[in-house]
């Protein structure tokens, strides 16, 4: 269980990360074809406490398609690695919508 600490910096990312990305542009960088539910699961599944193999198994994507998008969102800014290694955790800036918003 988080602590206060982990809590107010979720919460404090959460805020900076929907003020420099609408939903939309988000949603745009997980989904860019728009018709990948199963990466809007996996980023959505990315909230800090999983393991990129925890979200593979619990997605049942390609490991190496996903490591590819996993860096690419990490390059876009919109997720983040917590630690190093097997170990790592990955923490998206906020979740999306399983639909795409309207504009």
């Amino acid at each position: 269980m988080p602590n206060d600490t982990d809590t107010l910096l979720r919460a404090m990312l959460c805020t900076i990360g929907r003020s420099a990305f609408t939903v939309r542009q988000v949603y745009d960088l997980v989904n860019p074809k728009g018709r990948g539910a199963k990466q809007i699961k996996a980023y959505n599944l990315a909230d800090g406490s999983k393991t990129q193999a925890q979200i593979l198994s619990a997605t049942k994507l390609d490991q190496g398609n996903f490591s590819r998008t996993v860096t690419r969102w990490i390059e876009s800014g919109i997720m983040f690695r917590l630690g190093e290694g097997r170990e790592s955790r990955l923490l998206h800036i906020f979740p999306i919508p399983s639909k795409p918003p309207k504009e």
